[in-house]
């Protein structure tokens, strides 16, 4: 089976190449928060934001690469993995069963009385390997029951109602804090409980600045997270080129290629198509819970419609249905904002000698700018899918003539 990357990544072709860039990719990955660390946490900070970014970008492209279904919704599976972290692991829980004995007092008093004193006291704090699954479950649910009604609807009719659905849910979150409080609404939730991996917080100790200490190692939070976020982006992308390779990555490409031959085929197409939805969103929700527990406090702002373009752009930007290509686009997108943020006002300061625009509106100008660029010179994306299923055009030239006279004929 061969894994058609770049020649940079061609694993069939040039191995020894291959595993020479990989090794060294993979060494530097390793290498970078220490080095990043140098300058400050913040940059260690902003490359966790990208990690989140880059599996939500690979969720994301399994639908709308893989499968060809436009989501502009889904920064609603985030937000629910988010939310359902923010409910099993912070005090939340605790307002929730008060609300709900205030407004419903047999139906709480009954709930209270399931949880038992501590629940009541101090919320659940459920460990972050049950919480992860039950967010990959939850958002999975949501993402096909999003497509069930969906199943009829194609390009921007498919794109307007996803992009409801994500919108239906950040409204819910704003108001789900009356009469039973559960999202505690536009405030937010806080103190949520940071990862823990054997008993060690990620978070660092307490008082200790943000440190860890692992075999008497110090290392910050950031970097701790750093590691995992990187290992859970390995595993996506892992299942990603599994599945793209697989039988039902195959199915996904036929129905993006062309629906009615694909059903003709004897794809059920209603069934992968939910499937799509359920495992894209699946990886949405696991990086909601990630976002949860990293951030530690999450409110109704962090997913608006925005946020769904963005990753829907890394996809489109880095090349729809290319692995290394969404990953770059992630990466892309996600960082160069903030790398412009730390440029764009110190480098008008030297060339001009004052501020002329400030640095937020730069960065909006310079970014899309640069996405009109790209998109008019690379249309297929920065590092689009080598396409191995295209005919000679010679071939191509011959097969149409006949039809086109069949076509005339009917006519």
């Amino acid at each position: 089976m061969h894994h058609h990357f770049s020649p940079l990544f061609n694993v069939s072709d040039m191995p020894r190449k291959t595993r020479i860039s990989l090794g060294l990719l993979a060494l530097s990955l390793l290498v970078f928060p220490f080095i990043a660390a140098q300058f400050g946490n913040s940059w260690v900070r902003i490359m966790d934001m990208v990690l989140l970014y880059i599996m939500m970008a690979l969720g994301l492209n399994i639908v709308v690469g893989f499968a060809g279904l436009l989501d502009l919704g889904y920064i609603a599976f985030y937000a629910l993995g988010a939310y359902m972290t923010a409910l099993l692991a912070s005090p939340q829980f605790a307002v929730v069963l008060a609300s709900f004995v205030e407004h419903y007092p047999t139906l709480g008093n009954a709930l209270v009385w399931l949880c038992g004193p501590e629940v009541t006291q101090h919320g659940l704090h459920l460990s972050i390997w049950l919480v992860v699954p039950l967010c990959a479950a939850l958002a999975g649910f949501f993402g096909a029951l999003l497509g069930a009604p969906t199943l009829k609807l194609r390009g921007d009719y498919l794109a307007v109602v996803t992009l409801g659905f994500g919108e239906i849910i950040r409204i819910l979150i704003i108001n789900l804090n009356a009469p039973i409080n559960i999202t505690d609404g536009p405030k937010g939730i806080n103190m949520i409980d940071p990862v823990s991996v054997f008993g060690t917080s990620l978070a660092g100790e307490p008082g200790s600045n943000a440190m860890l200490d692992i075999a008497g190692l110090m290392m910050p939070s950031v970097n701790a997270y750093y590691f995992l976020f990187l290992f859970l982006c390995l595993l996506i992308i892992f299942v990603s080129v599994r599945l793209e390779n697989s039988r039902l990555g195959r199915a996904f490409v036929a129905i993006r290629e062309d629906e009615v031959a694909a059903k003709a085929m004897g794809i059920n197409t209603r069934n992968i198509k939910l499937l799509a939805f359920a495992l894209g969103a699946s990886f949405g929700g696991v990086a909601g819970s990630m976002f949860a527990s990293f951030q530690r406090f999450i409110s109704p702002e962090s997913f608006s419609l925005n946020e769904s373009v963005a990753v829907l752009s890394m996809v489109v930007l880095g090349g729809m249905g290319h692995i290394p290509g969404v990953i770059l686009g992630g990466v892309i997108l996600a960082a160069l904002p903030e790398i412009l943020r730390h440029v764009v006002e110190p480098l008008q300061q030297q060339l001009f000698g004052q501020i002329l625009i400030d640095a937020p509106e730069l960065r909006q100008l310079l970014l899309g700018f640069s996405m009109v660029l790209i998109m008019l010179t690379r249309p297929a994306g920065l590092w689009p899918r080598p396409r191995h299923e295209d005919k000679l055009p010679s071939e191509a030239g011959q097969t149409e003539q006949p039809i086109d006279t069949v076509n005339t004929m009917l006519t």
